[in-house]
């Protein structure tokens, strides 16, 4: 059976560049995988790829089995639900925190029956049973809020768009320890509840806790993969990009 996604032989190069070598991965339905490296390894590049911001120069991309994604503009990739919250959280700024969670559903349509009035309003109270701040401060300038906060309205509007594959590149950047805690939480909230998350991180050790597989990126090529529950336990990656960390 085909993973939700599918990525084989993936290339991305930035002229003489090569970002990523003949990459394969794949995502399950309903799961959690972690995509870990050192910085410039390619794993943004990865995720700027599935979503269609960097076109590849060979290999495929494809969402339950049939839909090629390579090639797609970013909005048509977006509409077929894979949609991603980005590295630096990129806020709306001028926007209240519900205009900019209103943005990230932009491209919902209607499915199952239901009306996108009636999905629009579902998603929205998803969100906010999430994050209940983002509802106490639903009338602020999403500017104003904390950097925990951003991250959280930015995996919100992601979420807004009710997506198939969530991607999420580095959510805990820049945060504070209490801050990464809630977020992680909320991501094996997210597992959960059926979600399919596709992870990029550098704090690897909390990731491996939450994931079910994880891929190591190593100067654009898959140098280790395994189930996370094995990996945590891995004597070279433990030295390599846990910090000498523990489970």
């Amino acid at each position: 059976m085909p993973g939700m996604l599918e990525i084989k032989n993936l290339s991305v190069s930035y002229g003489a560049i090569e970002a990523l070598k003949n990459v394969n991965l794949s995502v399950e339905k309903s799961s959690i995988v972690a995509i870990l490296g050192a910085n410039g390894a390619g794993k943004s590049t990865l995720l700027k790829t599935i979503s269609g911001l960097v076109r590849p120069k060979s290999g495929s991309i494809t969402l339950v089995g049939d839909k090629m994604l390579q090639g797609m503009y970013p909005y048509k990739i977006a509409e077929l639900g894979v949609i991603q919250s980005p590295e630096g959280r990129l806020i709306l700024q001028g926007l209240t925190v519900e205009e900019n969670l209103a943005v990230g559903a932009y491209g919902l349509k209607s499915r199952e029956g239901k009306s996108k009035r009636k999905m629009l309003a579902e998603n929205f109270e998803e969100v906010y049973q999430l994050f209940p701040i983002l509802k106490e401060r639903r009338t602020q300038q999403a500017n104003t809020l904390s950097g925990g906060e951003q991250q959280m309205l930015a995996i919100g509007r992601a979420l807004m768009a009710g997506p198939r594959v969530l991607l999420l590149d580095e959510p805990s950047l820049g945060l504070a320890p209490l801050i990464i805690r809630d977020i992680f939480n909320v991501i094996s909230r997210l597992k959960a509840a059926g979600n399919t998350i596709l992870i990029v991180e550098q704090n690897a050790f909390q990731t491996l806790k939450i994931a079910d597989y994880a891929y190591v990126l190593e100067l654009g090529r898959v140098s280790m993969q395994g189930k996370a529950s094995e990996l945590i336990h891995d004597e070279t990656l433990v030295e390599a990009y846990l910090g000498g960390q523990r489970a």
